[in-house]
């Protein structure tokens, strides 16, 4: 396969890997240390910038390490290797009553990049991020050893190798939870709201009867319409309460071609027909996960529509306390910018700790905003947000990041020190030595 498939979601920056090993058979891996050059587990590429990448090394494929081994229908406990998707797992839960319990904006990502991001989703503010979810999982250092990792059994690998960002070893094979879920439909509401005040009120008002609670923003909207968008807020939605449709046939939207379609005209005109394609105030309906959870995952390589040159994604947490002014900030300086996006994303994060060393999630208020790659204009305008962030007290997401500053990374992430100590010697990725320089 040639590199450019090896590439991440962002397609920015550019890497290409020396060489590439696909895995098949999770007892029959070669021993890394005999391999010229560093290391990466490679899953499906959904990371936006460098952080599965490797240029001038080894990415390792573990899109073959594709099986289920075992699974508990009473406890919803399930075993499988580390290549599993979790559209996979869905596909395998969701007819015998079980959901993930955590799931991001995607279903087409390992399992072990789960855990290898510490992904969240949205309802961060009643169960944490993914980790929270992990039993165990058997880690293959490229010495050969194979160490059974938990809570339990060295549990300080574990906790470095939740949000790890795939450089302490290699993940085999991986336990988790799942949730109980009545069928493979959602009852959810649509809210629109005016301004980024009103998100906080209806916010407050949601999130201890919703488990899903999640935002688009219009971040073009100024003045009296700043951070204005639509609310969704949703449950499980059990056939004894819903009438609930057949379930859908699948189908996926390809994206025909490589081309810039993602300008600021076509973003503002479709932040305002987007907003105004909701004439009630509020709309009520029920619909298959697939819709609620995943709607980018309907059109196959959306990310082509940015053009040869790629995105960037600017996710980050703003702590409590100064969320308010910091997103105004924020969204006014984007709105002057005329790089407002099209796929803005925002909610509020709780308070239950992930268990990962290096983990993003957090208490506060997150947003997630994508620009395209315009060069200078881009770099500038991402780097003055930068500012703001420092200044309050938040953080940058390192599995969608493809440019911040060494310096701003060990600010935001203090504990690199302590976790070096648990990275693999062989192991190293291309965001890893841009922010370490190692």
């Amino acid at each position: 396969m040639s590199a450019v498939h090896y590439e991440s979601w962002g397609r920015y920056p550019k890497h290409n890997p020396a060489g590439v090993i696909k895995l098949f058979w999770k007892d029959e891996i070669p021993r890394l240390d005999n391999i010229e050059g560093s290391v990466l587990p490679y899953g499906c590429g959904k990371s936006y910038g460098d952080s599965c990448q490797n240029s001038g090394g080894i990415l390792l494929d573990t899109r073959g390490l594709n099986r289920l081994i075992s699974f508990d229908e009473k406890e919803g406990v399930l075993k499988c290797e580390a290549g599993v998707t979790l559209s996979a797992i869905l596909d395998f839960a969701v007819p015998r009553g079980w959901f993930l319990a955590v799931t991001p904006g995607t279903k087409h990502i390992t399992i072990a990049g789960a855990i290898a991001n510490d992904v969240h989703g949205k309802n961060h503010h009643r169960a944490g991020s993914f980790g929270c979810w992990v039993n165990c999982f058997e880690l293959l250092r490229s010495n050969g050893e194979r160490f059974l990792c938990s809570n339990e059994e060295n549990p300080d690998l574990f906790r470095a190798t939740i949000g790890g960002l795939g450089i302490t070893g290699l993940i085999t094979w991986v336990e988790i939870r799942l949730k109980p879920c009545p069928s493979a439909f959602f009852y959810y509401e649509s809210i629109k709201f005016d301004n980024l005040d009103e998100f906080f009120l209806i916010n407050a008002d949601s999130d201890s009867e919703f488990e899903y609670t999640v935002s688009w923003v219009d971040t073009s909207a100024t003045d009296g319409s700043l951070g204005r968008g639509i609310y969704m807020r949703g449950n499980h939605a059990s056939p004894d309460k819903f009438k609930l449709p057949d379930l859908p046939k699948p189908k996926q939207i390809p994206m025909p071609i490589q081309a810039p379609f993602i300008n600021s005209c076509s973003v503002n005109l479709f932040n305002l027909l987007y907003y105004h394609k909701q004439f009630e105030r509020k709309i009520s309906q029920v619909a298959h996960y697939d819709p609620f959870f995943y709607p980018l995952d309907a059109i196959s390589n959306w990310n082509l529509a940015y053009g040869k040159n790629g995105f960037l994604q600017y996710q980050f947490v703003v702590p409590f306390g100064s969320e308010r002014d910091s997103l105004k900030r924020m969204l006014r300086i984007i709105a002057r910018s005329g790089m407002s996006s099209f796929l803005t994303v925002l909610k509020t994060m709780g308070d239950k700790p992930s268990p990962g060393m290096m983990s993003f999630p957090r208490p506060g208020v997150i947003m997630a905003i994508d620009f395209r790659m315009t060069g200078e204009p881009a770099l500038k305008l991402l780097s003055t947000l930068d500012e703001i962030v420092v200044d309050v007290g938040g953080i940058l997401y390192p599995a969608k990041d493809a440019r911040m500053s060494a310096r701003d990374f060990q600010l935001f992430y203090p504990q690199w020190r302590e976790f070096s100590k648990f990275i693999d010697p062989k192991f190293s990725s291309s965001f890893w030595r841009r922010v370490i320089g190692n």
